[in-house]
């Protein structure tokens, strides 16, 4: 799973520079869900919990910035390079920046960037990332215009984006940037300023830009959050998104973007997402709004942003919890924990497919439909429109611990309480059920700091779950058993970290991990932990003939303690085998010798590596019970060897009789030998491997067996050399087919495996459920009208689903998605969920059916407005060559609500907009009404029924008629009062600067009097 994430959402499409292994930890978190679970270290449950698993280093960094240590808020990452070596590159508080040999704790190399920012707790704290295309290290660093480190201040402050070559650590050309006075994109009336920002969240590389959230300088000063985004190439700013973004003053802060630094996520199909703190603008006051009409004040919420290609992003969806408005004023912020992305292929149920999850001061955790995040108060009673809501007993800044295997498990660390532990399910509905299953034993910290849950496994294999806890008190480390027994997790190891960071996370290499902390440390916990053993490391056998046996190696070994040696056995391929093995048991006193011999006799070419494991019992604890020697040769035949690659060959959804001379493939005769390899023969089977053979036809091309010809058979290969053998398949029925071929020669035989389907063309069928809640679908053709949405109501959403199902026979071939481009993140109000449902490379059988949801969200507007209509398209095309590329139209219809009396089915009196009152005097002259009921419809009424021109509405409660209409109109937003007898309506306001007095105006369209 994680192999998926790293390569699908880190690396695709990358040419490695350096050597990646998956044991690297190159993003926070592990990869770009940010749910931390990493199941390819290889940390072995049974290997941790045991005495062999320990402290392994702790080095010590030497910055001294003023009599302070350095203090590393960032999580390392770790990263193997071309020489094979893994490091750890580290950034500090002081703006110093490291290369650590990850196995021995060695500073390899080290610079400093800047003169530190003087807040030491705040500089340094973001995770940047490495990009294996590139071998670059991304982050961000705080200082100050002046590098002499004379001139200090906040006004002075400024941030930096860096890119640094992993091998040295220089600056990568054009870099760094300042970010130094750039206004708002969406909002020219912000600025950043780097004084009063503070960059907390993990970066987040996103195919060609890097991605950074900042938020405030500790919650004080004129801050906004920020989305800051740039090209990783050149360095260009290419996004600067203010989350404030509306006409609010710029003195009004809030919406930053810190939690606890976690990492901005993605789902590796355009979109990102992230949650952000608490914020003055409250845009939304007491009025739902639905997900797909998010404000402009992204304060308290999880949004959903799509990466455009320029690099640019779009706000598409939100979450705001219901209560937002309390939480501001209780600095509770929900966006204290990343929002992580749960695993789709685990986490999934039929009404929820993809979900995530955050946790905040309020200490509620939120479990959200990444489709359908759910806006602000549209649930029953105006509250949360969520899947699950799960109240906790205080605050939560540490994401969850997510262990995506044995049915899924969720872990919530509490400040002052336990880790509580969920377990998922869909219930009998089909919505995800979260059940609290258990607790850990252990409180967490009464005082902030319990870090951000992380999981492992081993290799992905049930059963070898492990929750790892890093904490600022009692234990500092603490490892779970992934699955509780008995209603409680099982701790199996801990260690103590003085000065531990505060909401880190463990940070994981090849069977290691690692933390940092404030007092200038950086700790490694491993296996073994001390060998009882130190014995001779060059074991090179060099180059030996197959068939024969090398000169003997002695293996010397020196007793770092009392040991006895049990057992010497050998771990890997048995081309090397012990020789000149003493009695054992045999216990060999500290600081004497032991020695044996091995020789290297191969059985293949090519390099070959083998470990012997002597087994220890020992005078003293906490010294490994095995002790590894590793031995290497080089096989070489100076006969002829043969191999073959790949074993299977296979053709799949081959269209019968659709390509001329059918389809090729290839496979390798290699011959590994010196000598030159002689092919005596080779055989055909259409059973199996061992089944009865068949003589095949002789053609031009070269041997046919059924729809299969075979080319460039060689009679012979020189060595070390090999030849590429071509398998055209060619049908002439549609069906399965197999041919098993046995290659014989004087280099050994070998057998391959031919396989082919080949079918009918696939038939793609598409339809469109219908709008009026029937049930029924509406087929797609070329000739068929939009796909509508019929009527929608303003400030409501109607979700739709769109379907595609081969068709074909039940020999048709795969239907396979070739083109498709939603209407995501577009313009309008019509748009798709996401941008994974029927993506490119959708494959479905016959008779396989897949879907995707379109919406259409009308914007609040007031009454007696006239309707419209919002369009979008969707391109498509398949495999089907029938059903060829494709504009999908849809079509919404957007309506207001009509009061008052009528005129053919439309409202006589018509909003003409928001207009200034007492400007000075009474704009409209008569009062007709004040109450606690009032809505726009009675008041036009009134005002209809005594024959007036005009009405309006104002103060939430008053009706005012008038025959002279007033003489400013502004803009709809100053009319920002809720009607008091109804809130989705708007009676008059005061403006977002709180300037004036506004009344919402209605004309009589067929004249006064009428």
């Amino acid at each position: 799973m994680v192999l998926l994430m790293l390569l699908v959402l880190l690396r695709a499409g990358q040419a490695i520079s350096g050597r990646p292994s998956l044991t690297d930890t190159i993003t926070w978190g592990g990869d770009n869900s940010r749910t931390g679970y990493q199941p390819t270290h290889n940390l072995d449950p049974a290997v941790v919990g045991s005495s062999d698993f320990g402290q392994l280093f702790r080095t010590q960094l030497p910055g001294n910035y003023r009599g302070q240590p350095e203090q590393i808020f960032s999580q390392p990452l770790v990263y193997t390079l071309n020489d094979g070596i893994q490091y750890l590159f580290v950034a500090t508080t002081q703006n110093n920046i490291y290369k650590i040999n990850a196995k021995t704790g060695s500073i390899v190399a080290s610079r400093n960037m800047h003169v530190p920012f003087l807040t030491a707790d705040l500089d340094g704290c973001a995770t940047g990332v490495i990009d294996p295309d590139t071998d670059t290290w991304y982050l961000t660093a705080k200082t100050y215009i002046d590098q002499t480190d004379q001139v200090k201040g906040r006004n002075n402050g400024r941030y930096w984006f860096h890119a640094i070559n992993v091998n040295d650590l220089a600056e990568k050309q054009g870099f760094p940037v300042n970010l130094e006075g750039l206004f708002g994109r969406n909002n020219p009336n912000r600025m950043f300023s780097g004084g009063i920002h503070h960059q907390r969240p993990g970066l987040l590389h996103a195919g060609q830009y890097i991605y950074a959230g900042f938020a405030s300088h500790c919650v004080q000063y004129n801050f906004t959050g920020w989305i800051m985004g740039f090209d990783k190439s050149t360095g260009q700013v290419v996004e600067h998104f203010a989350t404030e973004g509306g006409t609010e003053p710029n003195t009004t802060p809030g919406g930053g973007v810190w939690m606890s630094g976690g990492g901005l996520a993605t789902d590796g199909s355009g979109s990102m997402f992230f949650g952000t703190g608490n914020g003055y603008a409250s845009q939304l006051g007491a009025v739902p709004v639905p997900g797909r009409q998010p404000p402009t004040a992204l304060e308290e919420a999880v949004v959903n942003m799509k990466l455009n290609d320029d690099g640019t992003v779009t706000v598409l969806d939100f979450f705001m919890p219901w209560e937002k408005q309390q939480l501001d004023g209780a600095d509770k912020d929900l966006g204290t924990s990343p929002f992580e992305l749960l695993q789709t292929d685990v986490f999934t149920c039929p009404n929820v497919k993809r979900m995530g999850v955050i946790t905040g001061k309020s200490g509620k955790t939120y479990w959200l439909n990444l489709d359908n995040l759910g806006g602000y108060q549209n649930g029953p009673n105006r509250l949360d429109a969520v899947p699950q809501v799960t109240q906790n007993e205080n605050s939560v800044y540490a994401g969850a611990g997510v262990y995506p295997l044995e049915g899924g498990y969720i872990y919530i660390n509490v400040i002052q309480y336990q880790t509580h532990v969920f377990k998922f399910s869909c219930d009998g509905n089909g919505n995800p059920a979260f059940t609290k299953v258990a607790d850990s034993p252990e409180k967490n910290a009464y005082i902030l700091g319990v870090g951000h849950g992380t999981t492992t496994s081993l290799n992905g294999q049930p059963g070898t779950g492990l929750v790892w806890v890093s904490d600022v008190e009692g234990f500092n480390l603490r490892v779970y058993k992934a699955v509780p027994e008995n209603g409680l997790l099982q701790l199996i190891k801990t260690a103590v970290i003085p000065g531990i960071t505060k909401f880190t996370r463990p940070v994981f290499g090849d069977g290691r991990v690692y933390l940092g902390t404030t007092v200038g440390y950086l700790y490694c916990f491993g296996s073994p932990v001390n060998l009882p053993l130190t014995c001779s490391s060059s074991n090179d056998f060099g180059t030996v003939a197959i068939g024969s046996t090398s000169d003997a190696k002695t293996i010397q070994c020196q007793a770092n303690v009392d040991t006895q040696i049990t057992a010497i056995t050998l771990a890997g391929n048995p081309n090397f085998n012990i020789t000149g093995q003493p009695n054992l048991p045999s216990s060999i006193a500290s600081g004497r010798n032991f020695s044996f011999q091995a020789v290297f006799s191969p059985s293949q070419t090519g390099p070959l590596s083998s470990d012997l494991i002597l087994n220890t019992t020992n005078s003293v604890d906490g010294y490994s019970r095995s002790v590894p020697v590793s031995l290497q040769g080089s096989g070489q035949s100076s006969s002829a060897v043969l191999a073959v690659s790949p074993n299977t060959v296979s053709f799949n959804g081959v269209i019968t009789g659709q390509n001329t001379g059918g389809v090729t493939q290839s496979v390798i005769f290699s011959n590994a030998g010196d000598g030159t390899l002689s092919v005596a023969g080779i055989d055909y089977s259409v059973v199996s491997e061992t089944g009865a053979l068949v003589t095949p036809n002789n053609t031009d091309a070269g041997p046919q067996v059924g729809p299969f010809t075979f080319s460039n058979l060689p009679s012979s290969i020189p060595g070390n050399s090999q030849v590429t053998v071509n398998v055209n398949f060619s049908p002439s029925n549609s069906g399965n087919y197999a041919v098993y071929v046995n290659v014989r020669t004087n280099g050994g035989s070998r057998k391959f495996t031919v396989v082919a389907t080949s079918g009918t063309y696939p038939v793609a069928f598409l339809e469109f459920q219908a709008a009026d809640g029937s049930g029924n679908w509406i087929p797609y053709s070329n000739n068929t009208p939009p796909f509508s949405f019929g009527d929608v109501t303003e400030q409501s959403t109607r979700t739709l689903a769109m379907r595609l199902t081969n068709k074909g026979s039940t020999s048709a071939a795969r239907l396979s998605v070739t083109v498709s481009k939603p209407p995501y993140g577009v313009p309008g109000i019509i748009g798709a969920r996401n941008q994974v449902d029927l993506a490119e490379g959708t494959s479905l059988g016959a008779g396989e059916s897949a879907g995707a949801s379109l919406y259409c969200s009308v914007p609040k507007s007031q009454i007696n407005v006239n309707s419209y209509e919002g369009t979008a398209t969707w391109t498509m095309n398949t495999g089907d060559p029938n059903f060829n590329k494709q504009i999908i139209q849809f079509v919404c219809h957007a309506v207001s609500e009509q009061v008052g009396p009528l005129n053919q089915g439309s409202a006589q009196y018509r909003y003409a907009g928001c207009y200034k009152e007492n400007n000075p005097g009474r704009q409209l002259e008569v009062q007709v009404s004040s109450s606690a009921d009032n809505t726009n419809g009675p008041c036009i009424s009134t005002c209809a029924n005594q024959k007036y021109t005009y009405a309006g509405t104002q103060y939430h409660s008053e009706c005012w008629c008038g025959n002279t209409i007033p003489t400013l109109k502004t803009n709809d937003n100053d009319c920002n009062y809720v009607c008091a007898g109804n809130i989705n309506e708007t009676c008059g306001g005061n403006g977002p600067l709180q300037d004036g007095s506004y009344i919402s105006l209605f004309s009589n369209n067929l004249g006064p009097g009428s």
